[in-house]
């Protein structure tokens, strides 16, 4: 029983953006230094995860505004927290949490940027498999 999948389960989950079944990224990378191999096409409905050359330079944008509300937030937590938010402890934090975010933020940019172009079309048991070649 073939059950439609959320575009959140689809980010949360790295799944191919028109099946949602596949895996976009290989399994046990997120935290290694292979954090940013990708898989080149789908297993389930065959669709290509770099559709053209140099696709994902949109995707920098994307992790740009991420990463700029990621330092808003540590701004807002830090100024709750602290009596006074120097520059040297604000630079600290920020250098710290966007390491540590990096490859959470290089693939979730990836995802949303995909999700932009390629439209859900289905279960890959339903739809036309795509070539690869």
């Amino acid at each position: 029983m073939n059950q439609e999948r959320s575009l959140l389960y689809s980010l949360a989950k790295s799944k191919c953006p028109r099946c949602r079944e596949g895996d976009m990224f290989p399994k046990a990378t997120l935290y290694s230094t292979k954090f940013a191999a990708m898989r080149e096409y789908c297993t389930c409905c065959g669709q290509s995860f770099e559709p053209e050359p140099g696709f994902y330079y949109g995707a920098m944008y994307v992790s740009f505004a991420l990463n700029v509300g990621l330092f808003l937030v540590t701004l807002f937590l830090l100024s709750l927290f602290v009596e006074e938010v120097t520059m040297g402890m604000l630079i600290g934090l920020i250098l710290v949490t966007s390491l540590g975010m990096l490859p959470v933020f290089f693939r979730l940019a990836r995802l949303l940027w995909i999700n932009i172009f390629v439209k859900y079309e289905g279960p890959s048991t339903q739809i036309p498999q795509k070539s690869h070649i």
